[in-house]
């Protein structure tokens, strides 16, 4: 089973906190596509003909692609790989996109699950961050994709934003959870260097949210999901039953993927390769017949820190019986008193086979993974 990214590199503005890779500069769109499918074309061996179960379309702002473009790069893909027909195909959407015409176009295209850039329902939050919608928008777009046909929509939030108090995050939340979506994704605000909130932080100008009320806006967050019927099944996401992001829960299960467009980064369970992030050279490259790339062979080191630092994310936790078949790795054995002090401690929870952590626990989930990695000697 296998996944397929596709990145669109393009936004009609920078919001102020983003570092992924895109351009506001659209005047090459359709070259850029052009040199997408190409590299499809290049790329068709890379999964092995192993049958692709998820597509994911991300960015950048997929919701900027035009009917003809959408349809190119998916006859491409339905043309080169093992597109099952039950596939989840998953494209990112910002709320000012999603017109009546749009929807309409996704859903004839073969788009069955969309995930909508919310981020708040707070005009002034949504205007500090720079997005291009405002909350009567984003509740209109929510409420346009039920009614278009969609049955699988999710929502991403952000939380830890400056000047976001537990009131106006308890808002947000209700509205989302009134909105009735199937999933939610919600992220804290990193602060990244290259990006305008970077920019203020370095001149001391933007405050950041302390840990203590990022990890109390997560718990509020976490109390009322659950009580509307949400599971946390990864530290970041919650879903109704049946509706998990299938592509995400692949990553974390280190499923195979291909992630093509610059930027885009590819995993086939012995190298991790990673496009150049540079527009004209991308496509360039891609012009020569040439992938423009960088890559890396895991060692047995890699396999297990990347599983370790996945899976405990997730709610599922971590497969002991895996890293000792498939990496000849025994947690159990080599880290029992670790392993047990976190249970002491309540966060988490040590079975025959599988090491969960609990809630409390899965807020430290990238601190405890770093603390249970194997050095390269070990590996």
């Amino acid at each position: 089973m296998a996944g397929i990214y596709v990145h669109i590199p393009f936004c009609r503005k920078a919001c102020h906190y983003c570092d992924f890779h895109f351009s506001t500069s659209r005047d090459r769109q359709r070259e850029m596509i052009n040199a997408i499918c190409r590299e499809l074309v290049l790329q068709q061996d890379y999964l092995a003909q192993e049958p692709v179960h998820t597509l994911y379309f991300g960015g950048g702002t997929p919701s900027l692609l035009t009917a003809d473009e959408l349809h190119i790069l998916l006859d491409t893909i339905r043309a080169n790989y093992a597109l099952q027909a039950d596939a989840e195909i998953t494209l990112e959407a910002n709320p000012d996109d999603l017109s009546e015409n749009t929807l309409s176009v996704l859903r004839q295209a073969g788009v069955n699950r969309l995930s909508i850039g919310v981020q708040s329902f707070s005009d002034a939050i949504l205007e500090s961050l720079n997005r291009n919608h405002d909350a009567r928008q984003a509740v209109d777009a929510v409420r346009r994709s039920r009614a278009a046909g969609f049955t699988n929509v999710s929502i991403d939030l952000m939380y830890a934003i400056p000047d976001l108090s537990m009131a106006l995050w308890e808002e947000t939340i209700t509205t989302a959870i009134a909105l009735g979506p199937d999933h939610i994704s919600a992220y804290t605000l990193t602060i990244e260097p290259r990006t305008y909130f970077g920019h203020l932080a370095s001149k001391g100008t933007l405050i950041e949210t302390d840990e203590e009320t990022a990890a109390a806006q997560m718990e509020r967050l976490a109390d009322l999901l659950a009580a509307a019927g949400f599971e946390q099944y990864e530290v970041s996401n919650f879903a109704k039953p049946g509706f998990e992001s299938r592509h995400n829960r692949a990553y974390w299960e280190h499923q195979h993927y291909l992630g093509v467009g610059p930027g885009a980064h590819s995993y086939n369970g012995v190298t991790r390769q990673w496009n150049i992030s540079n527009n004209p050279l991308y496509i360039k490259a891609i012009r020569k017949g040439r992938v423009p790339f960088e890559s890396e062979t895991l060692q047995r080191a890699d396999h297990i820190n990347e599983y370790l630092l996945t899976s405990l994310r997730t709610s599922r936790g971590c497969d002991l019986e895996r890293l000792r078949l498939d990496y000849a790795f025994d947690l159990r054995a080599d880290r029992m008193t670790y392993l047990e002090n976190l249970r002491n401690l309540g966060l988490a929870t040590l079975h025959e086979s599988t090491l969960q952590l609990t809630r409390k626990g899965r807020l430290l989930a990238d601190k405890i993974a770093a603390d249970l990695f194997v050095s390269p000697t070990e590996g």
